[in-house]
């Protein structure tokens, strides 16, 4: 087994990984490698969510000699018996050529030697771990080509790559001139989208310089309506395509929320294609002009019968929208520039709507006005824009009450109705601002029942109804959130909600990396803190955060209680939810928190958040000796006038 010996060197390095079946497989039985040494190895690619035992659990792991057909190499199974690693040679030359990941049973994550020689080319995140499928081409752990990406996951490389700077990654997601031609793409509408996407590293630096994304923003999920096919007939393409007409990115940075508009993308093969430069919403930014894929196309030198009916208003309308949106203003412009351009390219909108020849082209542009307005209200640079929508309601309604359009407006009134009488209500009234909240979120919910935003409307409900202590129909509306969409964001923490309103009595399940704090009996141990480790403790598990002002006004009263009963058997476990570890460390040394903190990136999308549907913070568990969950909703005012009966057993 020398070459394990070798590879003991690099365990968590490609050099290592691929060395790790250069050994004939009929020897592999005689010979297989430790669990400690076959543990150790690590994916090539950094963001991938896999299972690794504790090593205080190693003992009941296996390694086992595996083979099917040519293929042989080596499982491992964790202490439950589950699949957490598998390392191949498929091809029958006794080497290694896919080192595979697992989570809960699935495999989430593979790298792959396509050519033999020995290094990792191609990635590939499977199942829960999502739709991306990358290659290595000069093999230096760097993915230089997507062979499959889904849109949502474009989205997050795109966000990322903002995050770090990286103009190669985010490069790596733009559509290309070869892929425009083979979709047959008008070599005009080519030259747009191109124009578009040219010198991204300059771009790239002009936007970070102008704030929105920092080193420190994250990706939380992806918000898009429904993608589009533009016909092929329709003179842009020679084929149809499909297209998201303008996709956004939710993000957090320092535990507040964000948009990244990601904007045009086109469907290219097993690959989902940005056609424009990402751009980040801030306070005084604008929602950049739609792509052009979708818009009706612009013919130059044409009449209008031979443009296939756009007439010569049309061309006039969308000439005078291009002249405006190239005379945008800038972030430095101030607020009263912001309200005068949106005014005026609403203005616009509207009247290419009313001229525009098919009824899809009326969608699209009415959601573009929609979508533009109502990122206006939310950001507060539309003090027009809540009147505006609730007009644009009122029309659709009026013109066509079945019409996609009417939820999809409806919903986004509601929620920058909401977001004004949050803004301007007086503190004496916001009982009033929220059940006005859930009678719309309840007439939306039953109205449009099949709309792309039910599922969230009732998440919406369901919150604010357990908020006001109906946990009742809370429970009812998780479900039909679920039910709505089981693996929307949504329907996820949804989900999450439920299973946290039903813990008491159960068996409490959770585990993730440690923040590095000292305290408890498995900080030091291993990098995962698993609150299974404090049987025959009393635990109270805290949901953080830095942002969180109750949180930190908590602290000095946890830390009496601790230091009080630590020795009649009580432990805190933290589960910071900040987007990064990167505040709460410095937090912990300044305020001198004794106890140890489980940490995933993500803030309140984070897995730990979405396990347990956290919707505010903080939010504690009390946990007995037996691991079962005595509370899912303590305070410390409780814990200080009962926690001494349970920790003697009454």
């Amino acid at each position: 087994m020398q070459t394990f010996s070798r590879s003991i060197r690099r365990a968590t390095g490609l050099v290592a990984a691929a060395c790790l079946l250069s050994v004939p497989v009929a020897a592999l039985a005689a010979g297989a490698p430790t669990v400690k040494l076959a543990l150790s190895f690590r994916p090539v690619q950094k963001d991938v969510e896999y299972e690794t035992p504790k090593q205080s659990e190693y003992d009941k792991c296996k390694v086992e000699v595996e083979r099917k057909g040519k293929a042989s190499g080596w499982v491992v199974t964790g202490p439950n018996g589950q699949i957490v690693r598998r390392f191949v040679d498929t091809n029958g030359d006794n080497v290694v050529d896919q080192w595979r990941y697992y989570r809960h049973g699935l495999e989430v994550y593979r790298d792959i030697d396509t050519d033999f020689n020995n290094k990792v080319d191609q990635s590939r995140w499977l199942n829960t771990a999502g739709t991306r499928w990358g290659v290595d081409k000069n093999e230096d752990g760097r993915i230089d080509e997507w062979k499959i990406i889904s849109a949502e996951e474009a989205s997050r490389e795109a966000v990322q790559a903002l995050a770090a700077g990286d103009a190669e990654a985010l490069q790596l997601l733009f559509i290309t001139k070869a892929e425009l031609e083979s979709l047959g793409i008008s070599s005009e509408l080519q030259k747009k989208i191109l124009d578009d996407l040219d010198s991204p590293a300059k771009k790239l630096r002009d936007l970070l310089s102008k704030g929105g994304v920092t080193s420190k923003t994250v990706w939380v999920r992806f918000s898009a309506s429904s993608p589009g096919i533009v016909p092929g007939d329709d003179g842009k393409a020679k084929r149809d395509l499909a297209v998201y007409q303008n996709a956004m990115a939710i993000v957090e940075t320092g535990g507040k929320s964000g948009l990244v508009q990601i904007g045009e993308m086109v469907l290219v093969g097993n690959t989902w294609r940005l056609t424009q430069m990402p751009l980040p919403i801030g306070e005084n930014a604008r929602i950049a002009s739609a792509g052009h894929l979708m818009q009706p196309a612009l013919p130059t030198g044409t009449t209008a019968a031979a443009a296939g009916g756009i007439s010569k208003e049309m061309q006039k309308l969308l000439a005078d929208l291009q002249e405006l949106d190239r005379g945008a203003p800038k972030p430095t412009d101030g607020a009263a520039a912001f309200v005068k351009y949106n005014a005026r390219r609403a203005a616009i909108i509207r009247k290419i709507i009313a001229a525009a020849p098919t009824e899809t082209d009326r969608t699209q542009w009415w959601k573009q006005l929609i979508d533009g307005v109502a990122a206006g209200v939310q950001s507060g640079t539309n003090p027009d824009g809540l009147k505006d929508l609730q007009r644009m309601e009122a029309q659709i309604r009026r013109e066509n009450s079945k019409s996609e359009l009417l939820p999809y407006v409806s919903f986004r009134r509601l929620l920058g109705e909401y977001t004004v009488k949050l803004q301007t209500s007086a503190a004496s009234k916001r009982a009033d601002v929220q059940k006005w909240w859930l009678k719309e979120l309840e007439d939306f919910a039953t109205t449009f029942p099949k709309s792309e935003d039910s599922s969230e409307a009732m998440l919406q409900l369901a919150i604010a109804l357990e908020f006001t202590g109906q946990t009742g129909d809370a429970r009812k509306w998780y479900g039909r959130s679920v039910a709505g969409g089981e693996k929307t964001p949504a329907g996820i923490r949804a989900a999450g909600a439920l299973r946290r309103l039903d813990l008491e009595g159960k068996t409490l399940s959770l585990s993730g990396p440690s923040l590095g704090a000292t305290g408890g009996p498995a900080a030091s141990a291993t990098r995962t803190l698993d609150v299974a480790d404090y049987r025959g403790k009393v635990v109270l598990v805290v949901f953080w955060s830095t942002w969180c002002k109750p949180c930190t006004e908590d602290l000095p009263q946890l830390q009496a209680l601790y230091r009080k009963h630590k020795g009649d058997g009580f432990e805190i476990v933290g589960v910071n939810l900040d987007a990064d570890a990167g505040p709460a460390k410095p937090f912990l040394a300044k305020h001198r928190v004794p106890w140890p903190h489980i940490h995933r990136d993500g803030g309140l999308d984070s897995p730990p958040a979405r396990k347990y549907g956290i919707i505010s913070l903080p939010t504690m568990f009390l946990v007995d000796r037996r691991g079962k969950v005595l509370s899912r909703s303590t305070s410390v005012e409780v814990l200080q006038k009962t926690l001494a009966g349970v920790l003697k057993g009454k």
